[in-house]
């Protein structure tokens, strides 16, 4: 069998030597990386260096590969067969110590999330009719008493910083009270805080022993569910013809929430920013000329809050970009290099109202059907419902102060301090 041609328009590079990938090249290293306020500025340099494919290194100097280009992401998404999930294929398992930072990400689990063909097609869809039943128009109502109750929490103060306080609890009590759990809480703030560790770790964090602890609530929950049924997303997985086992939903079910919550906090706060820093919309949100669907659509194009994603693993040898990639190779998806390619935007244009990007992934593996449309009710309901509440809030630092986590995995303020007239309760 041969291989499926490269994306069309492609041209060939000679293949580097034989060897690790990422060394033949003089690989970057993805770690500690000085341009994790300005990634745009590193897969632009990588671009120029490399073509639409980069070597790189992870954590620990482990070699991968980096999709760049549009064209490329979606033809690796595309072919399941060729660029496979199912982690136990890399090649570098002998190197990776226990402790490895990535191992949260890579390391396989019996989930969705590495499954592949049939399984993998069951598996999904349990996932995709038990959120189907979710009712839009009932996750918004819930998803705005959550926000009003947060807003009246800051609203007398005049002043609030809303990453913390506002775009990371809001998502997390909704998707937590879809799945069955309490909406506020010790336990609930206990593991909303690990699964935080677990897909975006800061200095001193432990992710693997925070992950541990993840999967430990969700068996509680799936064991309470077991006993005790409701008209939650746990309860119609483990009700689904399907039968998955116990096991099978807590792995899903960690897939759900962490695919969720993190992101959809990032998105509704870099949507703020956007809306509060750039004229086009900080001064006609009231207006109408420019929308919060606009600002919401525009961010998923230019700060994607899941900017690259490990990954797919090369079921045999084969060529990418004129790159020679080998069995058991690892590639990262640039989801956010993608969606700013020069190749599908020549004038450095992205059309706000165009929603082609690549933010959810895309082909078999991309979120499930409907998880994007359930982001949207939560991150535009966030939004809306605070500038509705606060119509002249307005940031409370210079946008050049505002600064980003240092992670080149996910894209998010570290605050977005604001000021507003208080609101008398």
């Amino acid at each position: 069998m041969t291989d499926p041609a490269p994306p069309a328009g492609e041209t060939a590079a000679p293949a580097p030597p034989p060897g690790c990938p990422a060394h033949a090249d003089g690989p970057l290293r993805l770690s500690g990386l000085e341009f994790q306020q300005t990634p745009s500025q590193l897969y632009r340099s990588l671009r120029s260096e490399h073509g639409a494919v980069a070597p790189v290194l992870l954590d620990g100097d482990i070699p991968a590969w980096l999709v760049l280009g549009y064209a490329e992401v979606s033809y690796v998404t595309n072919n399941d067969e060729l660029f496979a999930r199912d982690s136990r294929r890399w090649n570098q398992w002998p190197n990776i110590p226990d402790d490895w930072p990535l191992l949260p990400f890579v390391g396989y689990q019996p989930s969705l999330l590495f499954t592949e063909g049939a399984e993998h097609q069951r598996r999904a869809g349990v996932i995709t009719e038990a959120l189907e039943a979710v009712d839009q128009f009932e996750l918004a109502h819930t998803c705005r008493e959550i926000a009003e109750r947060l807003i009246d929490d800051f609203a007398g103060s005049g002043q609030a910083e809303l990453m913390g306080s506002y775009a990371h609890a809001l998502p997390m009590r909704a998707v937590v009270r879809l799945c069955g759990m309490p909406a506020a809480g010790t336990d609930t703030e206990e593991f909303v805080r690990d699964l935080r560790i677990s897909l975006d770790a800061k200095e001193g964090d432990d992710p693997v022993a925070a992950y541990l602890r993840v999967q430990k609530r969700m068996e509680q929950l799936v064991r309470e569910k077991r006993a005790a049924p409701g008209t939650d997303v746990t309860s119609r997985m483990l009700a689904h013809p399907a039968g998955l086992t116990d096991e099978e939903v807590v792995q899903d079910l960690i897939t759900v929430i962490a695919a969720a919550q993190q992101p959809t906090a990032n998105w509704i706060c870099n949507s703020l920013r956007l809306l509060l820093t750039d004229d086009r919309f900080a001064l006609n949100v009231s207006g109408g000329r420019l929308s919060v669907g606009q600002a919401l659509n525009e961010v998923l194009w230019l700060d994607t809050p899941t900017q690259n994603f490990v990954g797919r693993w090369a079921a045999r040898d084969t060529q990418l970009a004129g790159r020679h990639i080998k069995a058991g190779d690892c590639l990262v998806l640039g989801l956010a290099a993608a969606n700013t390619d020069p190749q599908i935007w020549p004038e450095g244009h992205v059309g706000a109202e165009n929603s082609a990007h690549l933010s959810f992934s895309n082909g078999e593996h991309r979120c499930p059907y409907p998880s994007p449309l359930l982001a949207d009710v939560i991150a535009r309901t966030a939004v809306e419902t605070l500038l509705e509440r606060l119509p002249d809030v307005v940031l409370a630092v210079e946008p050049e102060e505002l600064t980003w986590r240092p992670s080149i995995w996910m894209r998010g303020l570290t605050a977005l301090p604001v000021s507003f007239t208080p609101v008398v309760q």
